[in-house]
């Protein structure tokens, strides 16, 4: 999962060129050089590893103009070469970035690479989950993604309200990361300190005082400033938090409902004498139709014009036996159709009727108009309906606080997908109608854009995202609607960094996003191992939720979730052991310690990723002073509680304990150590911290 010290990592996918730059260190390969794969290694560099690339075009056009300083080595040709390959020392590597933007040509590239090096590592471009997801099964030690599925929640979450930063599904269970902006009268305030908000769902990220709050710019978590707060700190009306929530699994049992079938009822049926059968088929169907009165309407007009037509179809066979069944049938079937006058007219027949079957026949007539006249009734409008189903009308444009989504490409697509599962209303508008089926219940305008966007009520608009395959019709699009409504949000795609950032400063009213620099720190994350699930913008930063398997030789094994979290700059919000009855643990208490086969799942900026690849801990400056145990059943918790939240050896703590007043012979964390003291006064042991 962690890179060791000489190992090699491949990344492929994109399209410049440069001169070789020295360097040392980790040695990286890099095929190709677009725009995600030029992002890939401006991030790579930061990890501190020597990049070389293998680009099948020459261009002298960069997106990132350090990119070709940064380059070691630059092979010119077709990554899929296995001779390519080996010269560019692909057997050395760990793992291989296939970024390119065929993934004909990833997918080749990742086979070939397995070839040459059965353990590399491949992270593949690639939007066929389905054979992502078999290849997987197959190679192992593969992660696939897509940059457009991995930019959406960035844009998605760009349009929502400011206050919901972030969200993702981990173990069926939603995860949010939300920013409150407290209250008076919030039931927070002045009753709880800030480490009390920690709970076995909830973390606290960040922790804005209001006296130190500027209006205009809150604050934000970003790398190691997730544990830039106090601890013992009260909440204060005015405070802003930034909170990471796992809302429990809702239980679905469904409640019992009178129109569910009754299944010992219908067992019992099949157990009936063959003559009673059909009466109790005819109960069921009159018990299943109570619920909707037309099917019963429908049940009824039949069953009478079924009836009618077999004692027509009776009488005449018998009155006149010269004639066949099958012609009184039709006999019958021409009087319910309202065919009176066709049998029994005013012209003589040769035939003798009696009276009183002259004057069934009219009845008959006049209760087949009736009863199939219902019949028909019903049929028209089946039919309407469907038409109506089959042309359906999407809903009308939301009159305010809508969302307004230009383009409806893969990102447009998903983006919109992601805000209706969060039941924002929202409006896409399209240059060419799209395929029915296409999202049916969010409404659309299709038509020239600019024409469309007066129908889409943007001055009442709550945020506007501009996500279409042309970056500067994103930003017309973006100036259009800031002068039409100065008060929306505005979300710009781009596809290029420079144009990105220059947006950015010009435009600071905007969110410009480039999908490319997004998804790369996910890829490059993946290329060291990590199991990247989501990925979330902080403001100007992305955070990545990342899952870690551990293994015995990595730089995470046997330490304590304290050490990973406050000397990393991570949060860990899921750890689950390697026994198979394991069951997952949401916000793990800082005493865990990680064996070989546990599962961690982080929130951690790269910063933080890359110094977990280099197992660069952030030193511990902080002493605990024990002062004093007010009982000798206070002396022995306290040893307790300081070989639990310290991980030193109990008989550390011991000696400790019956040398007081004493001083750990150790350093802690900021939070470690209040946590230790906190703990210890709990037990009747007085002890404070200082800084070493």
């Amino acid at each position: 999962m962690i890179v060791s010290r000489g190992e090699t990592v491949a990344v492929c996918g994109m399209n410049n060129q440069g001169t070789a730059a020295g360097g040392g260190g980790d040695r990286v390969i890099v095929c190709g050089l677009g725009s995600l794969g030029q992002h890939c290694v401006l991030i790579l560099k930061e990890f501190g590893v020597a990049v070389s690339a293998i680009e099948r075009h020459a261009t002298d056009e960069w997106e990132i103009p350090e990119v070709p300083d940064l380059l070691e080595q630059l092979l010119w040709g077709d990554c899929r070469r296995s001779d390519l390959l080996m010269q560019a020392q692909v057997q050395n590597c760990r793992a291989i970035v296939l970024a390119t933007s065929d993934e004909r040509v990833n997918i080749e590239a990742a086979f070939a690479a397995r070839l040459l090096n059965p353990t590399i590592r491949l992270v593949v471009r690639s939007a066929k989950q389905n054979l992502n997801e078999l290849l997987n099964q197959q190679f192992g030690n593969f992660a696939a993604f897509e940059p457009t599925q991995l930019s959406a929640p960035a844009f998605a979450l760009a349009a929502l309200d400011e206050d919901i930063l972030g969200f993702f599904t981990l173990e069926g269970q939603l995860v949010q990361v939300v920013r409150r902006h407290l209250q008076a009268g919030d039931r927070w305030c002045q009753v709880r300190k800030l480490h009390e908000l920690n709970t076995r769902t909830r973390r606290v990220l960040s922790h804005t005082p209001v006296a130190s709050r500027l209006p205009t710019s809150p604050h934000l978590p970003i790398a190691n400033e997730f544990y830039q707060w106090e601890p013992d700190a009260m909440v204060q009306a005015g405070d802003v938090l930034v909170l990471v929530e796992a809302t429990p699994a809702l239980s679905t049992r469904a409640a019992a409902d009178p129109t569910v079938p009754d299944t010992d009822a219908d067992a019992l049926g099949s157990t009936l004498p063959l003559w009673r059968r059909p009466g109790q088929l005819l109960r069921q169907l009159w018990r299943k139709s109570y619920e909707n009165q037309i099917r019963r309407v429908i049940l009824i007009c039949g069953l009478v014009v079924v009836g009618l037509l077999a004692v027509g179809t009776l009488l005449f066979w018998t009155y006149y036996p010269e004639a066949s069944f099958v012609g009184a049938f039709y006999a019958a079937a021409v009087l319910l159709l309202g065919g009176f006058g066709d049998l029994f007219s005013d012209i003589p027949i040769t035939i003798d009727v009696p009276w009183w079957l002259r004057l069934f026949g009219l009845l008959l007539t006049l209760a087949g108009t009736a009863f199939v006249g219902v019949l028909y009734a019903v049929l028209t409008e089946k039919l309407l309906t469907w038409r109506l189903q089959f042309f359906n009308r999407r809903p009308p444009v939301p009159p305010q606080n809508h969302v307004v989504i230009i383009g409806l490409g893969r990102v447009g697509r998903r983006v919109a997908a992601l805000l209706m599962e969060l039941k924002q209303s929202l409006v896409g508008i399209v240059e060419t109608a799209p395929d029915p089926t296409l999202l049916p219940q969010m409404p659309l305008l299709s038509g020239d854009i600019t024409a469309t966007l007066a129908k889409a009520n943007l001055s009442r608009s709550q945020s506007v995202v501009a996500v279409t395959e042309d970056e500067m019709q994103n930003l017309e699009m973006g100036l259009m609607v800031h002068a039409v409504n100065p008060a929306s949000r505005l979300v710009i795609r781009t596809y290029n960094r420079r144009f990105s950032d220059r947006v950015a400063q010009l435009f600071p009213y905007a969110q410009v996003l480039c999908a490319s620099a997004l998804a790369a720190e996910a890829f490059v994350a993946a290329a060291f191992g990590e199991n990247v699930n989501s990925l979330l913008r902080f403001g100007s930063r992305t955070v990545l939720v990342t899952e870690y398997s551990i293994e015995a030789n990595d730089t995470l094994c046997n330490l304590l979730l304290a050490d990973i979290a406050y000397g990393y700059g991570v949060v860990p919000i899921l750890h689950q052991r390697s026994a198979p009855d394991a069951l997952p643990k949401w916000m793990p208490s800082d005493d865990t310690r990680l064996h070989g086969g546990d599962r961690l799942v982080v929130l951690a900026a790269i910063d933080g990723l890359r110094q977990i690849e280099h197992g660069q801990l952030a030193p511990k400056r902080w002493q605990v002073i024990v002062e004093t145990a007010l009982t000798s059943q206070a002396a022995f918790d306290g040893a307790a509680d300081i070989a639990l939240v310290s991980g030193c050896a109990i008989d550390t703590a011991r000696s400790l304990m019956a040398q007081l007043p004493a001083a750990l012979p150790f350093l802690l964390y900021k939070h470690q150590a209040m946590r230790m003291v906190r703990r210890l006064s709990q037990n009747q042991v007085i002890a404070t911290v200082k800084k070493a």
